[in-house]
């Protein structure tokens, strides 16, 4: 098992022009149904993992996997039997 630098992680979020980051943990086999976000958000999954649907894709990230979603975009989530544990930035 490798850990991941929270600093070091943040520090890419703000690099790639990310703000309003924080630290979200969810609970086992929680479900976000189709919803959008007013901004562009980065999501890197730091423990667990979450599978989302998206565009007709459903694409299952885990400890280490970065992925965005963009602006207006449809989509639901669906968290891991152990939970998931991730850092958001927002633009």
């Amino acid at each position: 098992m490798f850990v991941l630098n929270g600093q070091e992680l943040e520090a890419q979020l703000i690099s790639d022009g990310f703000s309003g980051i924080f630290v979200h943990r969810d609970s086992p086999n929680a479900f976000y149904p189709e919803h959008t976000h007013c901004g562009i958000t980065a999501h890197i999954i730091l423990e667990g993992d979450i599978t989302v649907t998206s565009e007709g894709q459903t694409v299952t990230y885990k400890t280490g996997d970065r992925f965005d979603v963009p602006s207006g975009e449809v989509h639901s989530a669906s968290i891991g039997p152990n939970g998931c544990r991730y850092m958001i930035g927002e633009k």
